[in-house]
């Protein structure tokens, strides 16, 4: 897999079209659904994510070969997803007429697991929804998410637990009675 993505960043910084298109094609639903879930908004994850290519494209010589290039597209999604929640949270405006989605009138039962997790995620800390994230949907390790995040293992662990508990908190509260077994189907 190594060898794949060597070649297929050389086609890239060759100029090679074909390459450039593989290339997004390869890795756009990773990057975009790391956006949408720590963005919470299917714009915004948009937005991001074709900045991450913008980023990713205008550095791919900055990677280093030896290392999987996942980890490393997924450090710049989430760097770049954390800038723009740094930019919302100052910019309260833009969000003040936005619908709660626990508010929502959910009597009649319409909102599924799926949309519960995401309510529970975007409650959460950044730091802890990045760690659930990257650990569940990119399936990474807790020494590869403290590597992405800049911070030890073991503070990835104590996050990563935090946010399990706070997930399944919120689960519980909103009627999944079986939550626990549904959080281990991630």
């Amino acid at each position: 897999m190594i060898d794949d993505e060597v070649e297929l960043v050389r086609r890239c910084l060759a100029g090679d079209e074909s390459g450039l298109r593989a290339f997004v094609e390869r890795f756009q639903g990773v990057i975009f659904g790391l956006c949408y879930r720590m963005l919470g908004h299917r714009e915004d994850a948009e937005d991001v994510s074709q900045e991450v290519f913008l980023r990713v494209f205008r550095n791919l010589h900055r990677w280093d070969q030896v290392r999987p290039l996942k980890p490393w597209l997924l450090t710049i999604a989430a760097n770049r997803c954390r800038t723009a929640l740094e930019k919302r949270s100052r910019n309260p405006a833009q969000t003040e007429f936005a619908i709660d989605p626990v508010a929502a009138d959910h009597s009649q039962g319409s909102i599924d697991f799926a949309e519960e997790l995401q309510i529970a995620l975007d409650r959460l800390r950044d730091e802890y929804r990045t760690c659930f994230i990257l650990f569940y949907q990119q399936e990474l390790g807790c020494a590869q998410i403290g590597e992405i995040l800049g911070c030890p293992e073991g503070t990835v662990k104590t996050w990563l637990h935090r946010a399990r508990r706070e997930v399944a908190e919120h689960l519980q509260r909103r009627g999944m009675r079986d939550a626990d077994n549904e959080m281990h189907r991630i």
